[in-house]
């Protein structure tokens, strides 16, 4: 895939994210064998674990009050993105904080790895 197709992907992805779209976008832009990490928990392996993983936060969610993109790169199918969160979640109470995904993506436009890095 090429840089710029890539940067589209993200482009379009981010703002899924950035409009409430969280599972739509998941279903758009992830590969049936993903896998997915946050900091070193364990790996999520598959579309189905993950999906679950997504629909469980979302259904969480009791206030949001905000996301923004801070920085994107991009290079040879990795993307980089820099996130602010502030929202209120049931099982985790209020969270405000930065996280980076890093992904991988194939050659068909589809994320096959997924890693968040943030402070708890």
């Amino acid at each position: 895939m090429s840089n710029q197709s890539l940067a589209e992907n993200v482009n379009e992805l981010n703002q899924l994210i950035l409009q409430g779209q969280v599972l739509e976008a998941f279903e758009k832009f992830y590969d049936q064998e993903v896998v997915m990490q946050d900091n070193e928990a364990d790996l999520r392996i598959g579309k189905d674990v993950c999906r679950s993983y997504e629909e469980a936060f979302v259904n969480g969610l009791t206030a949001f009050r905000g996301a923004a993109v801070k920085q994107v790169m991009i290079s040879d199918n990795l993307a980089v993105v820099e996130w602010d969160f502030d929202y209120t979640h049931k099982d985790w109470g209020d969270r405000k904080y930065t996280q980076l995904a890093v992904q991988r993506w194939n050659d068909e436009g589809k994320i096959v790895n997924e890693k968040f890095y943030y402070n708890t």
